[in-house]
């Protein structure tokens, strides 16, 4: 495993990230190809075997069971101070916002909640799950600063954001003194390059770290034509992100597996080799050992240039899908409120 630092941070984290949001009672949670505690501990487990030090969660994830498996799990196999642990909030309900709960209050009620699901007493990263176009962001910024001046959050960072909107908040942030985003997880892989276009260049100029997820498109990209799994069949969520293009994505990812079959490697080593070339740490889920298996050995494995310019030749632009289409400004109450000043 190779480990670098997380943007503007001293977090020193593995260059992938194991993305949690498999783990999970899958009987109170959104998704069914869940996989329960036993084999989520196994996981766990090979990830820290294979050098993982990096684990990504949130308490939207099948009700906050993807954080007790998660916080459970590395009680009893590793150090606190030996893994940086990194879980999301969501923003305030109709229902919060009706009632007069406050952005900062609703933070600070959400990381607690995560914090006892975790059995911690901080976490290294704070991440504001997708944009509130409801509340003022002063608000949001003030509220996550707090977090951080009590002890309960180390560095904060954000997902499913624009880049204007990432530049704004930290402008912000950097007016009042406040904590600054170090880091943006975003929908980025090899058939889904949307996050080319600003929001990489931004964090390349400001040292913001990028761990995108959906590294390897719902398992698109470790998949040869025809090959399918539990979750491919019943991950709906995927397919209404993906399904639309197949055509035009299934020309990479049959240059995926050519490649694949050149270096005598599985394709998910392929697709995150690539990724690897573009980012920090991709955020990679796994719910089999051999999934998390193959994301560790990516990080070893060095494409040419012409290889890697080969896999991104067909590429066309795509539609905005996923968290990023649906939630919107239309798609909110009211209008986006920035807050400038307090």
């Amino acid at each position: 495993m190779r480990y670098v630092k997380l943007g503007n941070s001293d977090l020193t984290v593995s260059r992938i990230c194991m993305g949690c949001m498999g783990f999970g009672n899958a009987q109170t949670g959104q998704h069914s190809w869940t996989v329960d505690e036993e084999h989520s501990r196994e996981i766990i487990r090979q990830g820290l075997e294979l050098g993982v030090n990096f684990f990504d969660t949130a308490i939207g994830y099948q009700n906050g069971t993807s954080e007790q498996y998660l916080g459970r799990a590395l009680k009893d196999m590793a150090k606190r101070e030996d893994v940086v642990v990194a879980t999301k909030f969501v923003p305030r309900s109709a229902e919060e916002i009706a009632a007069g709960v406050t952005g900062q209050q609703h933070i600070a009620k959400l990381l607690d909640q995560s914090l006892q699901h975790l059995g911690m007493d901080y976490v290294d990263l704070y991440i504001y799950h997708m944009w509130d176009y409801n509340t003022p962001t002063y608000d949001i910024m003030e509220g996550l600063n707090n977090a951080v001046k009590a002890g309960k959050v180390r560095y904060i960072g954000i997902s499913n954001a624009y880049a204007y909107q990432l530049a704004k908040a930290n402008a912000i942030a950097e007016q009042n003194g406040f904590a600054k985003f170090v880091s943006i997880q975003g929908h980025y892989n090899l058939i889904f390059r949307e996050e080319e276009r600003e929001m990489a260049r931004l964090c390349a100029e400001d040292n913001i770290a990028m761990t995108p997820y959906s590294a390897l498109a719902g398992g698109r990209l470790s998949k040869r034509p025809g090959e399918t799994s539990k979750r491919l069949e019943e991950d709906s969520y995927a397919k209404g992100k993906y399904d639309a293009t197949a055509e035009q994505d299934g020309k990479i990812i049959a240059r995926v597996a050519e490649l694949a079959e050149k270096h005598g490697v599985s394709m998910t080593e392929i697709s995150l080799s690539w990724l690897l070339t573009k980012v920090t740490a991709p955020v990679v889920g796994a719910t089999k050992l051999h999934h998390i298996e193959g994301a560790a050995k990516a990080v070893d494995l060095d494409l040419t240039a012409e290889e890697l310019a080969y896999l991104e030749e067909p590429y066309i632009p795509h539609k905005l899908v996923g968290v990023m289409a649906q939630n919107t400004p239309a798609s909110a109450s009211k209008p986006q409120v920035w807050g400038l000043q307090k």
